[in-house]
């Protein structure tokens, strides 16, 4: 398995956790194709920080790559807080307080930046605690949609 899809599968076991159900994927896929499926191919964004006082990104697929316009490599590591301009922060911040708060919040839409500091808009997010082995928290992940007319459509 592909340091890729560990990291898939942790976002995924915490979103069953919260849920009750797996992230949203193609049912006739085997358990090592979704895996894929949710870094390569799904048609929404999957994202996740670590627990930090200032969170940085640790995983993002490609499709989130495609939104906010950066490069793997430039994206992990970087502050989560510049996911949002300066004006939006403040309700970033107050969603990810409802997580740590709840454990998930469902629903989330807002505005968001790209590396050109570009806004675009993201629809019907979903934010939730990811849980180490021990179930403690220690970080959070997030799956928006980038399109609003593709909302639940899986391609």
């Amino acid at each position: 398995m592909s340091l890729q899809e560990n990291f898939v599968s942790l976002l995924d076991a915490a979103y069953r956790h919260w849920t009750g159900e797996g992230l949203p994927a193609p049912v006739h896929l085997d358990p090592q194709q979704r895996l894929a499926w949710l870094h390569s191919d799904a048609p929404y964004s999957l994202l996740a920080h670590d627990g930090g006082a200032d969170p940085r990104f640790t995983y993002v697929n490609d499709c989130a790559l495609r939104c906010f316009k950066y490069s793997r490599d430039t994206f992990i590591g970087m502050p989560s807080r510049y996911s949002a301009s300066e004006l939006d922060r403040a309700a970033r911040q107050e969603l990810l307080e409802q997580v740590t708060a709840n454990g998930i919040a469902q629903g989330y839409s807002g505005w968001r930046v790209d590396a050109h500091q570009q806004p675009f808009m993201i629809h019907a997010g979903v934010v939730w605690t990811l849980l180490d082995d021990a179930g403690q928290a220690c970080g959070q992940a997030a799956l928006f949609w980038p399109d609003e007319q593709r909302i639940g459509v899986l391609a």
